[in-house]
């Protein structure tokens, strides 16, 4: 074979896993980014207080959290395929065993499994967007495209478990749909060619060293910087349904209110394919520093103005959301050997997770304890996690403290 037709071949083999790893993306996105609706549903039907109902999105994220920092080095040990096949099969799983019961502990339980199974895929899937890169900046644009793929499923997810309850049918059947998804993949999968790790990574792959790993300046920086955005943003998916509950509204603002998730999603989506174009022209400190600045001010206007406004601001600030996530994740991760990519995604996606565990379970708990079960004292706290956010962001443009790390990983590493 020439060296032309082997180099096809690559192209053509790698082309084939991107994707796939963006299916992926779009698969879990379409049942964790549904939590908001399910939750709206379900609280009725197992009559379950707002902390209890929390549970629906914590499970999920604290198991992914566990995963990601205990088993994130698995990909860079065994292999990002083989790693990727047993995270969907774990998780296809999973989800074809929500029709075995109607209990609040089964699908409390399922849902950790869930999680657990999606930091085993993810981390490797995060780690060969990082084998496919040609540069850090082009990390920074296919993590965009990736998270693009993701935000799509996230509009999928919640429009067809509202469609499911209008239809008579059960919200689990969006977790069927997600098991068949990953049957399809994992088929797919056995029979793709994954390009090869590079890397100069001296630390053998294991926990000790992802450990090691979270106490590293950019990991570590960086993963604040996430937790934070990630505090704001679930904040939005997770309770604004239920913020909304007893509001009501004609013409525009009652459009909004009644899909004000669905606009949400469909914002952050497009936000992040066009962050490709934006990121392309523009250097990305600013950026996140003007986008933090806008997300808050949306928050802050949201409490000021309290559901009139919410409705508007909130679901706006996903199109300023749409890039902070995916281009703090890929400095992050960029910052260190492709032999690390996937121990450090770990430790990323461990902050992630925990976020997302935490802050919604605090924004219900506030508002049980200190406001009789009114949203909006857990809206005020979320207000403050975008004020931190964009503090930070601010803080990374004036300093650029992890540019001499990524100028050293576009010579070594790319």
């Amino acid at each position: 074979m020439s060296s032309a037709t082997t180099a096809a071949v690559s192209r053509e083999g790698y082309g084939l896993v991107t994707f796939l790893v963006f299916g992926m993306f779009f698969m879990f996105g379409m049942t964790t980014d549904a939590v908001g609706e399910i939750i709206s549903i379900a609280r009725g039907e197992l009559g379950i207080t707002n902390t209890q109902a929390a549970a629906f999105h914590w499970a999920t994220m604290v198991a992914i959290a566990f995963s990601g920092v205990a088993l994130g080095f698995l990909s860079d040990k065994i292999g990002r395929k083989r790693t990727i096949v047993l995270g969907l099969s774990l998780y296809g799983i999973a989800s074809a065993l929500f029709f075995a019961g109607t209990s609040f502990r089964l699908y409390t339980l399922l849902l950790f499994v869930s999680g657990f199974a999606i930091g085993i895929f993810k981390t490797a899937g995060l780690a060969v967007i990082g084998d496919i890169s040609s540069s850090t900046s082009d990390h920074t644009k296919k993590m965009n495209a990736v998270e693009g793929f993701f935000g799509v499923g996230a509009i999928v997810g919640p429009a067809l478990v509202v469609f499911l309850d209008q239809s008579g049918m059960s919200w689990r059947w969006l977790y069927i749909i997600a098991a068949m998804f990953c049957a399809g993949m994992v088929l797919a999968m056995a029979r793709t060619s994954f390009p090869p790790t590079a890397g100069t990574g001296e630390e053998k792959p294991g926990l000790t060293h992802t450990l090691s790993l979270m106490r590293s300046p950019h990991a570590l920086g960086f993963s604040l910087a996430i937790a934070l955005y990630v505090a704001s943003e679930v904040a939005i998916f997770v309770w604004l349904p239920t913020f909304l509950e007893n509001f009501t509204a004609e013409g525009m603002t009652g459009f909004f209110a009644a899909y004000a998730v669905m606009i949400f999603f469909v914002l952050r989506a497009g936000g992040r394919f066009l962050g490709v174009a934006v990121l392309s022209r523009f250097d990305w400190k600013p950026v996140l520093a003007l986008f933090t600045g806008i997300i808050f001010l949306c928050f802050a206007g949201s409490m000021a103005g309290g559901q009139t406004a919410a409705v508007y601001l909130l679901p706006l600030s996903g199109l300023f959301m749409s890039m902070i996530y995916p281009t703090l994740n890929s400095k992050a991760i960029s910052c260190y050997g492709k032999s690390d990519h996937g121990a450090v995604a770990g430790v990323t996606l461990f902050f992630t997770a925990a976020s997302a565990a935490l802050a919604p379970l605090a924004m219900a708990f506030v508002s049980d304890r200190f406001g009789g079960g009114d949203l909006r004292i857990g809206f005020m706290l979320a207000t403050g996690f975008s004020l931190l956010l964009f503090a930070g962001c601010v803080f990374n443009l004036l300093r650029n403290p992890a540019g001499p790390a990524l100028e050293r990983a576009d010579v070594l590493e790319y």
